[in-house]
């Protein structure tokens, strides 16, 4: 016969108890809701960043399908906030129990009667959790001076090079963070075709038509 006291006050390690919230709160997103019939502790559910389990008692059991409606399925990816209350006693001591302050996927505070150890109903309230959504990932930066530096190099070879380097060798953003500065590329290259265009040919002694090879 088992005389060892310890293994039946050790708390269980497979689901978050009262003493896991002295002093803080916890925010739960729910990833699985398991409800097994006949035993104390019937529902368990598991949230994420966690291998242990949240044992709501009758009570909030009883809130949750106030606020959520019977079908557990549909808590799936929702959140509630848990914090300690003190006043929760057991065997006639304060020893404190999990309740739910919060929830997602209200409207707005509910208040509904539970019924406490001594048979008389009060007002619970659980209010609307409002849960943050992931930020965004910020923009990766646009390199304009490298852009610019490009557009410079390829206006001084001409308005060619120049087309080439906007439409292959600049990203969609650049272009767009640097489309009026284009005007200033696009008279540097045409200055360079003017200033290296060849002379137009002298006609031909040999022929009116400056053919050097006219025909007989």
């Amino acid at each position: 016969m088992q005389t060892d006291m310890t293994s039946v006050t050790a708390p269980k390690s497979d689901q978050i108890n009262a003493d896991d919230l002295i002093g803080k709160t916890m925010t739960i997103t729910i990833t699985e809701v398991v409800i097994k019939g006949g035993q104390e502790q019937p529902v368990s559910i598991y949230f994420q960043g966690s291998d242990k389990a949240f044992r709501p008692c009758k009570s909030m059991c009883r809130v949750l399908v106030a606020i959520w409606g019977p079908d557990a399925k549909q808590y799936i990816g929702r959140s509630l906030t848990l914090y300690r209350d003190e006043s929760v006693k057991w065997g006639g001591m304060a020893v404190g129990g999990i309740r739910i302050s919060h929830a997602s996927h209200i409207d707005g505070s509910h208040t509904m009667a539970l019924t406490d150890k001594k048979g008389s109903r009060k007002p619970y309230t659980v209010k609307p959790l409002v849960v943050s959504a992931p930020a965004a990932s910020a923009a990766p930066a646009i390199d304009l001076a490298a852009a610019r530096l490009t557009l410079t190099t390829a206006s001084a070879k001409g308005m060619k090079v120049l087309e080439t380097a906007w439409l292959k060798a600049l990203t969609a953003e650049q272009r767009k963070a640097l489309k009026d500065e284009l005007p200033t590329f696009k008279a540097k290259a045409e200055a360079y075709d003017a200033s290296n265009q060849a002379p137009s040919p002298e006609p031909s002694s040999e022929g009116d038509d400056g053919n050097p090879f006219p025909a007989e």
